[in-house]
């Protein structure tokens, strides 16, 4: 299974790409699409195309989102929002099985504790995929997402067969 993980984000979309095989991961690629342009729909018509341009690079056959949460600055979730549907948007239109994961469950699968602080992260992805040479926190933080994905991926794949074998 490859993983593509996207952590949303308007001016920076952090991506991390994945082989999950068996309990076996291995690190593909990861990096952070910057938006370009003035308003709102030039920047995000520039994430789209660039995270379009990192599906067709790596072939990812699923994808994994943070969800949103809510904070205090209402424009600032709208505006995040908006940039997360271009995050779902895009392996949507590739056809990519989709999991989305709150930030807590993230931290939780991949440091242990769903309140661990961005460095922590970065040193457990760095464990689980050794080699990898981050392109920075929003790419690090993509990269555990698809870790995260991994995990529950293949936990519900494994429920998908036995509810097959018990139906037969």
């Amino acid at each position: 299974m490859r993983v593509l993980g996207i952590d949303p984000g308007l001016r920076n979309m952090g991506w991390g790409v994945i082989d999950a095989e068996g309990s076996r991961l291995s690190h593909v690629a990861n990096g952070i699409c910057h938006s370009v342009g003035g308003d709102l729909a030039e920047r995000l018509l520039s994430l789209h195309e660039q995270l379009t341009d990192v599906v067709a690079q790596f072939q990812p056959n699923h994808a994994a989102i943070e969800q949103t949460f809510v904070n205090k600055d209402g424009a600032g979730t709208l505006k995040l929002g908006q940039a997360r549907g271009i995050a779902l948007l895009v392996p949507a239109q590739a056809g990519l099985v989709i999991g989305e994961y709150a930030p807590n469950k993230v931290k939780k699968t991949v440091v242990g504790v769903g309140h661990a602080e961005k460095h922590q992260v970065e040193h457990m992805v760095k464990l689980q995929l050794p080699g990898v040479s981050i392109k920075g926190a929003d790419a690090a933080d993509a990269l555990a997402i698809a870790i995260c994905h991994a995990h529950y991926a293949k936990a519900g794949a494994g429920y998908d067969a036995a509810l097959k074998r018990a139906s037969a």
